[in-house]
């Protein structure tokens, strides 16, 4: 399957997503998919985990038959209305762009949190989770804010992205799901507020 980017406007994304797994033909596609992601969010000496769009705007979808699919997409007036302009609407991933999409996020196409254990003057002792495969990448790190610039390429340009972190001091914390963006599409351990994710100590 190759990868493939629509563009629409901002907070549209599931729209779209629902519109295509309604209207398309599934023998044209593979997945169609929005990318999320956690940040962590300090206050009051609480810990919550707010789910994010990761690439505003962008929606993601699978294909062995592009050319088919862009036609199809095309004849739905209701999707026409979502597009992009017609040469930035339908845009194809490189294949690294793809796998490094794939290393970073979890099957429910959320990039998770990462833990990063620091040594207290910034030297960084152990990395897991998603961070992992693109530490080499990190172009700035705010450990205050929990969350660290990661450059990545996409659609051939140079991209930041922003990795939620969990530090030493958040792991025996409880942490509390908070604002989900467009909750209905991400999975059900989202759509309860106050639901809790325990740290790993």
């Amino acid at each position: 399957m190759l990868w493939y980017v629509l563009q629409t406007r901002t907070g549209e994304e599931e729209k779209l997503t629902g519109l295509i797994h309604k209207m398309i033909p599934k023998e044209l596609y593979g997945e169609c998919f929005v990318i999320y992601q956690e940040q962590l969010w300090r206050r009051q000496q609480q810990n919550v985990v707010h789910v994010r769009r990761a690439f505003p705007g962008y929606v993601f979808i699978t294909s062995k038959e592009p050319e088919a699919l862009f036609f199809c997409l095309k004849k739905v007036p209701a999707m026409a209305k979502l597009m992009a302009d017609d040469e930035s609407f339908f845009l194809a991933l490189e294949k690294e762009e793809a796998e490094f999409l794939k290393k970073i996020m979890d099957k429910d196409h959320i990039i998770g949190l990462s833990y990063l254990l620091t040594d207290g003057k910034g030297k960084i002792l152990q990395v897991s989770g998603p961070l992992k495969a693109c530490i080499l990448q990190v172009i700035k790190y705010q450990y205050g804010k929990r969350h660290v610039l990661v450059r990545m390429k996409l659609l051939g340009k140079e991209k930041t992205v922003l990795l939620g972190i969990v530090l030493k001091e958040d792991i025996c914390q409880e942490l509390r799901y908070g604002k989900v963006e467009a909750g209905i599409f991400v999975p059900d351990r989202y759509r309860a507020r106050g639901n809790v994710w325990r740290g790993i100590c």
